[in-house]
């Protein structure tokens, strides 16, 4: 196959753009869907602080990388969940990564804080994947919040938009499907959240990391077995390879016809939100998610 560009011997071979591209027109092709991903849905522009959420992963890494290549003034976050085996392998790559391009870090530690995620494992004692969101959610939009940063990145691609979006239709969960996209605004209490690897699969992503030199971390979760997540983008890969293209039509559709009604239809019922009576986080009760799990974990280590 040859480059859709420049008709050099082809690297990457996409099908969803019916096209292959060598290493140099990939990348370019890549900054490109990153650049129009951003400008499409008014993201952010050259004036804005941004803080990346780096899980160590391909995906957030080649975000940061690529945002501090268009010129946008990025600083890195990472959340330290102190899971034996896993936590510190993904910090170091996540150090490493940072020290290599001169980037800023900071650095959470959920020990720390009370939140040690097997601690909270053990007290829960259900599936951890959804009070771990919820800790990293917390910590993602309270250091965004305390340290001036007008928005706050994540490196979710496209197959991650379309497997949690195909989980919320089934389950017909109106509250997220009123406000899933690329733009969550900032407002009442939380920083404003942008996804611009969002017209990008992981498959692309994984070919821009390779290129870029990027060491990552690609070992799964040790507690993260049996998600509903993993089915879901399993299920959406074999349609894709049936039907290329079929994601992005999908994801795209949900933004210009879909969300727009299911926000319309929340702005009518939602739960009026409130501070929580110890940290303040906007939360629909009289204390919020992360602070209850906390004091769980605190009463079971008493």
């Amino acid at each position: 196959m040859k480059c859709k560009v420049c008709k050099a011997t082809a690297a990457v071979a996409l099908r969803s753009h019916h096209a292959g591209f060598c290493p140099d027109c990939f990348l370019r092709f890549f900054s490109r869907q990153v650049e129009r991903g951003i400008r499409s849905q008014n993201l952010f522009t050259s004036e804005d602080k941004i803080l990346v959420a780096l899980s160590g992963g391909k995906d957030s890494l080649s975000l940061m990388l690529e945002l501090s290549r268009q010129g946008y003034d990025v600083t890195g976050l990472h959340i330290d969940l102190s899971i034996p085996g896993s936590s510190e392998v993904t910090r170091g790559v996540v150090e490493r990564f940072c020290a290599r391009h001169g980037f800023k870090l900071m650095i959470r530690e959920m020990a720390a804080e009370g939140l040690a995620i097997p601690a909270v494992r053990a007290r829960l004692r259900r599936p951890i994947c959804s009070a771990c969101g919820k800790i990293k959610r917390y910590w993602f939009n309270k250091t965004a919040l305390d340290h001036g940063f007008t928005a706050l990145a994540t490196g979710h691609n496209l197959d991650d938009e379309v497997a949690r979006l195909f989980s919320n239709t089934i389950r017909w969960d109106t509250s997220y499907l009123s406000d899933q996209g690329p733009l969550l605004q900032g407002e009442d209490g939380f920083a404003r959240k942008v996804k611009p690897l969002w017209r990008l699969t992981e498959f692309e992503t994984a070919n821009y990391a390779f290129l870029m030199g990027i060491e990552h971390h690609y070992a799964p979760c040790p507690y993260s077995g049996g998600a509903s997540f993993t089915c879901h983008k399993h299920l959406w890969q074999q349609l894709e390879e049936a039907m290329p293209g079929r994601k992005l039509d999908f994801y795209q559709g949900f933004l210009e016809r879909g969300r727009p009604v299911f926000a319309r239809q929340e702005a009518e019922t939602g739960r009026a939100l409130r501070p929580c009576a110890r940290c303040g986080y906007p939360t629909s009760a009289e204390v919020c998610g992360v602070c209850r799990i906390r004091e769980a974990v605190a009463e079971n280590a008493a």
